[in-house]
């Protein structure tokens, strides 16, 4: 059809002239998805300096560097506040801009950085600090890393499903103690009696890194056939086809597992590490390796480890696990021999997966949604 046949254009209204709409760079939508993330970041760090008994870790209460504490919430509500004014000049719609703005001075009239500590007490609490910083940290590593050495580079970080994967990352840590309650739950319960002070004195009295290589032995060997299990018994595998049913891989997927995933998988994990009765260091020393490791190699990062892909669980090994085809290999998360030993490897030279997901795409999107479907007729 010609010009002339179609009608005359409009021509954009006075001053909308290049004003975001859409999620491209200069849209206005990176800075306003940015400026509620560092809002709600430097938010949440003033809510809990005000309610650390309610809403921090009683655990990790003593740990944290206060002044530097107060320093990174006083960047996040900067940045929420300047990136949010920049998403409302950039961005028509100006939703994102504004709550930004919203949350960052918030944060500063209940007190910003300066804002006194309340009292402190109780032995129960939600997560809030475990999940704000969690993903400061995480985020501060792998976005850049995707964004330098990406496996797709075409992959943007605010990918399909986010929302849902941010969600799942957020209820997990918010959560921490009802999980780690319950993850210690069984072997406390149920296999006291196969605990011995000879052998667990003789574990704990060895060199710490020793204790720390062979606890990550002895959790993959339990944990692969554990996997293995989710994969084959249908009413675990309805669980476990949520951690499944993403579509894109980065550092933020794999947080998507259900809760009950999370628990009996950790909880049949951790009965060896009981029985044995490892030494603490060696134990949180585990905790901090695993937590990494499960971020790194589910990252959208293509680096060439082919001399550790033997040794150790890389991103493309298990990028392999989550492929649409073929399915049911590489269950191991930390040491990829124990797929070898178990014929369930496969790792063809040089090639990563075409398609991630389970075909026909049966899950769900959103967290609710999720977490109800596997109960689901």
């Amino acid at each position: 059809m010609s010009e002339a046949a179609s009608g005359p254009k409009r021509s954009a209204p006075s001053g909308r002239l290049g004003r975001g709409t859409g999620h491209g760079f200069g849209s206005g939508w990176i800075s306003g998805i940015l400026a509620v993330t560092c809002g709600a970041l430097g938010y949440g760090g003033v809510l809990c300096l005000l309610f650390p008994s309610f809403l921090t870790t009683p655990s990790a209460r003593a740990l944290y560097p206060l002044d530097l504490v107060r320093f990174l919430i006083y960047v996040m509500l900067v940045l929420g506040f300047g990136l949010g004014a920049l998403s409302v000049v950039l961005r028509r719609r100006r939703v994102l801009g504004f709550t930004g703005i919203a949350l960052a001075t918030a944060g500063t009239l209940l007190g910003g950085s300066t804002a006194e500590v309340g009292t402190l007490g109780g032995t129960t609490a939600v997560g809030l600090d475990w999940f704000l910083l969690n993903l400061f940290v995480l985020a501060l590593i792998f976005v850049p890393l995707e964004r330098v050495i990406p496996r797709l580079r075409e992959q943007p970080i605010f990918r399909r499903g986010w929302t849902t994967d941010l969600m799942h990352f957020a209820m997990s840590h918010l959560l921490v103690q009802v999980t780690v309650v319950l993850t210690m739950l069984p072997a406390a319960l149920f296999f006291r009696w196969a605990t011995h002070p000879w052998l667990q004195d003789a574990v704990a009295s060895q060199p710490v890194v020793l204790q720390l290589l062979e606890i990550v032995l002895v959790a993959d060997f339990t944990q692969y056939w554990v996997h293995r299990a989710f994969h084959r018994v249908p009413w675990l595998w309805r669980l476990h086809a949520i951690h499944h049913s993403s579509e894109s891989l980065d550092w933020l997927a794999g947080s998507r597992l259900h809760l009950v995933d999370i628990v009996v998988t950790r909880g049949l994990s951790f009965v060896p590490l009981y029985v044995l009765g490892f030494a603490a260091p060696a134990v949180y020393a585990y905790l901090v390796f695993v937590s990494f490791l499960a971020v790194f190699i589910h990252a959208n990062v293509r680096l060439d480890l082919r001399a550790l892909e033997w040794v150790l669980v890389t991103p493309r090994f298990h990028h392999w696990h989550h492929a649409a085809s073929p399915v049911d290999k590489n269950f191991a998360v930390h040491l990829p021999w124990l797929d070898r030993l178990f014929g369930t490897a496969y790792l063809p030279p040089a090639r990563w997966p075409a398609a991630y997901g389970i075909e026909g795409h049966p899950v769900p999107e959103g967290y609710w949604r999720q977490l109800a479907w596997p109960f689901r007729p």
